[in-house]
């Protein structure tokens, strides 16, 4: 059963992504080591102890709908009030209203240990986080008034509501629409597909915000409005009032995250015979809703790399146990007699190791993200914007790479495992299901992909990412003058690595320069892994650095994987002809 990491959290959180020299520098006011610690403990102790114990249990029994109902598996409702009793919803919401106020890398810590406890139980908070920060920026004072403690101390769950059955991605396509009602409120009618926790018992109330479309609004993504659609309408004193014109019409059955509703949601259509149109707010202005939406959606979209970062850890978990205990063949190195565990054999070594570093890489560049947000918020106007450029740069990363290692790692998890591995007694098949989804939501990691090249790249007048990778070399030219042993040619490949970025960085740029985004967006993917995996090396160098115990999976690292960045490169700047080429193939006439 998963056991939280929380030594290397903390490690990670402290040397690798820039906490411990920000609680130095007193960025987060009187937060010390001491508290963070305490906090890493108990959110540990409790993912390990209260949520992994259910995990099975909502993986079998799964959601249940029953007359625009949705039931969640045994003892997940106890859970989420265990859990919200603890303050874990509050972690890092507004102090303003009832939250703690902590660093976001405090909050993604704990994020990770509850998804790798269960991942779909980790899911619904946070979308409540992310409305939490789309209401505290944008809504009116009297919305955060009345929903905003509520929905911090997680009595009140929240939900993103953007897909419809004809638009996936495109938000352009949709058509839910809103009207008027004449007293502030508006009327908004339509259906959304995939909403996380759209339905459930968690909660009494829930809190949708719903993406919908004005009568006189322009067409495309410019003529979208957000708004606030409660469950149940809430008096002025804050109680419960009448149920709100919306519901659940289906569950979705998955490959994974069973316990997880995601729901189909029906707004407008008279539920129980209530007037149709389910009755709105509109959170910030007309027809400028995306914008609000993608303050719910940049949050979403490191929660969701850290769903990644946790279904990795928690597979790099089960595989090394198995690896530990599972006995066939010889092995020189075994001792003992008869049959050696696996884990004594090279190839099993390297699926491990493996699984290790690109677990370690997503979890620090995650966690340089979380830093790079919560240094945008404390301080000084210009370095806040160089923090908010970093936190653009890398939230593609944290998403996009994160999830694809949470897949490549519980792949690998199976094959450890062998045949064990493909059946469900041992729970890795159930993990690799799980991690599917990841790379999907909240935007697909294709379109992560292309957001970096052609939106990020520019950032700084396209001098951000290389004074990032600047700051990547230094870490190389650290190793190489550290004197410490056990490195090996982990410099030389960090080298190598960071021109070959360097290298596609500045490729990428000049076709963007010269309007070939075509071009452009034909190495986007492979541009984002080569990246992620030059920044991991670096990312894993320091962690060598600060503890010599970490060297040895930097060196595995840096001399049997890092090479793959120079074929990535290779891919970024001499693949899109052939790309092109192939692609007309595809197409039907």
């Amino acid at each position: 059963m998963y056991k939280a990491p929380v030594e290397d959290i903390s490690f990670t959180l402290k040397h690798v992504a820039g906490l411990k020299p920000a609680l130095n520098s007193g960025a987060f006011g009187d937060l010390g080591e001491d508290l963070v610690d305490a906090i890493l403990s108990e959110a540990g102790r409790f993912a390990s102890e209260e949520v992994a114990p259910l995990y099975k249990i909502g993986d079998e029994h799964g959601a249940v709908l029953k007359d625009a109902a949705v039931t969640t598996p045994p003892g997940w409702r106890a859970l989420y009030r265990n859990w919200i009793d603890g303050g874990w919803n509050a972690l890092s919401g507004p102090e303003e209203f009832g939250g703690q106020g902590l660093p976001t890398m405090l909050g993604v810590a704990a994020l990770e240990m509850w998804n790798s406890a269960a991942m779909a139980f980790g899911i619904g908070p946070t979308l409540t986080m992310g409305a939490v920060e789309a209401l505290d920026k944008h809504a009116s004072e009297a919305l955060k008034a009345k929903y905003l403690a509520k929905l911090v101390s997680g009595e009140w769950m929240g939900t993103m509501n953007l897909t419809e059955p004809q638009a996936g991605s495109d938000l352009a396509a949709l058509r839910s629409r809103a009207e008027p009602a004449g007293d502030g409120t508006y009327r908004i009618f339509g259906q959304k597909i995939f909403i996380t926790y759209g339905e459930h018992d968690f909660t009494d109330n829930i809190v949708h915000l719903v993406l919908a479309r004005l009568p006189d609004a322009p067409a495309g993504t410019r003529g979208i409005s957000l708004f606030l659609v409660p469950k149940f309408l809430v008096n002025d004193d804050g109680s419960l009032g009448a149920r709100n014109d919306v519901f659940c019409s289906g569950l979705e059955h998955k490959l994974g995250i069973h316990a997880s509703p995601t729901c189909t949601m029906i707004y407008g259509d008279g539920f129980g015979g209530t007037t149709p149109g389910a009755i709105g707010w509109l959170i910030g202005e007309e027809n400028k809703g995306l914008a609000c939406m993608f303050t719910m959606m940049n949050n979403a979209r490191l929660c969701v790399g850290m769903q990644g970062v946790a279904v990795a850890e928690a597979a790099t978990q089960k595989a090394i146990a198995y690896a530990n205990e599972r006995r066939q063949g010889k092995a020189s190195d075994y001792a003992g007699s008869g049959m050696a565990p696996i884990v004594h054999h090279p190839d099993v070594q390297r699926n491990l190791l493996t699984m290790k570093a690109l677990t370690q890489i997503a979890r620090a560049i995650s966690y340089s993200c979380a830093h790079a947000i919560d240094l945008a918020r404390v301080s000084s106007d210009e370095e806040a914007a160089h923090w908010r450029d970093r936190a653009n740069l890398l939230t593609p990363l944290a998403k996009a790479f994160s999830t694809d290692v949470g897949v490549d790692v519980a792949s690998l998890g199976v094959q450890v495992h062998g045949g064990m591995g493909f059946i469900e007694e041992t729970g890795a098949a159930a993990l690799y299901r799980d991690a599917r989804i990841a790379p999907i939501y909240e935007g697909t990691n294709g379109i992560q992909a292309i957001d970096l090249v052609a939106r990020k790249l520019p950032l700084g007048g396209g001098e951000h990412v290389h004074g990032y990778i600047g700051e990547l070399k230094v870490v190389a030219d650290q190793v190489r003058t550290s004197n410490l042993e056990g490195f090996g040619r982990t410099a030389e490949a960090l080298d190598r690595a960071l021109d070959d970025l360097a290298e596609a960085t500045r490729f990428l740029q000049k076709l963007l320069a010269e309007g070939r985004l075509d071009e452009a967006q034909a190495g986007a993917t492979p541009y984002l892994r080569l990246i992620s995996l030059a920044a991991g090396g670096a990312y894993l160098a320091r962690g060598g650095l600060a503890e010599q115990n970490r060297i040895a999976l930097c060196r595995f690292f840096a001399e049997n994987l890092l090479g793959e960045v120079s074929a990535l490169k290779d891919c970024v700047i001499d693949g899109a002809e052939s790309l092109a080429a192939a692609g007309k193939t595809l197409i039907s006439a």
